[in-house]
């Protein structure tokens, strides 16, 4: 796949630069990366990391460009983030391009991720009118109490190979007409999506003019100590990190040290529940893609699915039909639905996780192979699995990144809900039944503990107008729609005295 080395900056000598910051590239002078391609293992690019003592470049140009940003009116911050999305628009095939590069996304799903970015812009431009508080009752004559929004500072965001474009544009397009500069911590995995990414800001801000600063956008890739640079600096106070637990609780710890804020979208090991009543035709449809998409790389994907024991041995027959022929390959052809792992790494998690499951009274239903036939050599091409396991055990319990799904009957409604909950993370989940006490049961305050609960849909694929986000271990953060732009900003009560006398709250009576 040639890269489109229009959207992409110019290299520094041989290799691409892993700090930007101020619209140019500054120096970086970390470690030369190679990133591999998901696809065949091939070097995907050569680029010079930045250091974790760069981060405070960066940040100092961020907080630079702040001060003039949280100044400008919301709704002409819309119109930047307009123009941002116009020029998505004009380049999503090649933008989707480089995702399908670099994370192995199947076609359709990477311009669907771009896609999402457009969507995201839409909504921002129409929140940019919208960033309104409240008019609150006073008790004390002719007194004013409001509430009002102000941008909050740079933000920080470091995110996952899997989504290397999206999870970005949640946080940085509704930052930006919030008034907040934005510094992106990508994966290593994926820097040519994390700087194309830049350059549509930098060539929106060209079109814009003087009222978009030039740091209003920065990239700092690195390893680890970079995250953890951005983390403990005191002038980013919100720090929005998406990938495994234990890098959520590292970040949390080291922004809650200097008391800042964190937005945490981490783990997910989601649940469905499958009843009776249920519509196996549709069923079937969205356990396979949620199952399967991405190769099962998506913090939503199905990982644990609890069938009725009226219905199991059906809904097992029907799936393996269709896991037999999928169609698993190159993610650059059109008929493709099942790419590659990320790499060596995920396959080794997935086969440790089927023998644990072996270990503990599981039985391979189909999958679980690597496949080499057929597909681009040096890739990590496999079969996606399901095991059926007797009760929820402790291996049901961890996430395994890759295409792996277990299989649990039950026979009573409560008993599927007390499994369906009884692992630390909680992010999305659903349900398939056709009866409208069990649906509501599982939407309501004693069905799913999860951030994301779907009725008759798969549990991945969200719509960016409703907040993205779960709990218990998912860390609690909400991205993307709703009022989840409240986060990207600080709120001020404001009491105003438009009389001539001095009343104090409660009644206080002082120095009369």
């Amino acid at each position: 796949m040639p890269i489109p080395n229009h959207l992409l900056p110019p290299k520094d000598g041989d290799y691409y630069s892993g700090l930007w910051t101020n619209g140019v590239a500054a120096g970086a002078n970390g470690e030369l990366l190679e990133p591999k391609s998901p696809i065949d293992g091939s070097a995907t690019c050569q680029l010079r990391a930045a250091s974790a003592s760069q981060v405070s470049e960066a940040v100092s140009n961020a907080s630079h460009a702040f001060e003039h940003w949280r100044t400008v009116p919301p709704p002409r911050r819309g119109e930047f983030v307009r123009l941002i999305g116009e020029l998505v628009r004009e380049h999503k095939s090649q933008l989707a391009d480089l995702i399908t590069l670099e994370a192995g996304k199947i076609r359709a799903e990477a311009e669907g991720e771009i896609q999402e970015w457009i969507d995201v812009c839409e909504f921002a431009v129409g929140l940019s009118r919208q960033l309104h508080g409240l008019s609150i009752a006073t008790e004390r004559p002719e007194h004013c109490l409001i509430e009002q929004w102000h941008p909050l500072g740079p933000v920080g965001v470091i995110s996952a190979f899997n989504f290397p474009a999206a999870v970005w544009a949640w946080n940085a397009m509704i930052g930006l007409v919030c008034g907040d500069p934005i510094i992106w911590k990508p994966s290593e995995q994926t820097p040519l999506t994390a700087l194309a990414c830049n350059q549509m800001v930098q060539l929106a801000s060209a079109k814009f003019g003087v009222d978009a600063p030039t740091g209003l956008s920065a990239v700092v890739i690195g390893r680890a100590d970079v995250g953890q640079a951005l983390a403990t600096d005191r002038r980013v106070p919100l720090v929005s990190a998406t990938g495994s637990v234990p890098m959520g609780r590292a970040v949390a710890e080291l922004v809650g040290a200097r008391l800042g804020r964190s937005l945490l979208e981490l783990g997910g090991n989601n649940g469905m529940i499958v009843t009776p009543s249920a519509d196996l035709d549709i069923a079937v449809r969205a356990i396979t893609f949620a199952a399967v998409g991405t190769c099962g790389q998506r913090c939503t994907s199905l990982r644990r699915l609890f069938v009725h024991t009226s219905i199991a041995n059906t809904l097992i027959e029907r799936l393996t039909s269709v896991y037999e022929t999928l169609p698993i390959g190159d993610p650059r052809e059109p008929d493709t639905l099942v790419g590659p792992l990320v790499g060596e790494q995920a396959l080794y998690a997935m086969q440790a996780s089927l023998a644990a499951a072996h270990d503990q009274g599981g039985t391979l239903i189909c999958g679980g192979d690597r496949v080499t036939s057929g597909v681009p050599e040096g890739g990590v091409y496999v079969q996606p699995a399901i095991v059926r396991l007797p009760v929820q055990t402790p291996v049901m319990h961890e996430e395994t990144f890759a295409p792996l799904m277990y299989m649990v009957e039950y026979e009573s409604f409560d008993d599927a809900i007390e499994m369906h909950n009884a692992v630390p993370q909680g992010l999305s989940s659903a349900i398939f039944t056709n009866d409208v006490r069990e649906a509501h049961r599982f939407i309501g305050p004693a069905g799913s503990d999860c951030g994301l609960v779907g009725v008759n849909i798969g549990t991945s694929g969200a719509e960016i107008g409703a907040a993205f986000g779960g709990e218990k271990d998912t860390g609690g953060g909400r991205e993307s729609g709703s009022d989840s732009w409240k986060q990207y900003m600080r709120r001020t009560t404001c009491t105003i005295n438009y009389g001539s006398e001095l009343p104090l709250a409660q009644g206080i009576r002082f120095g009369e």
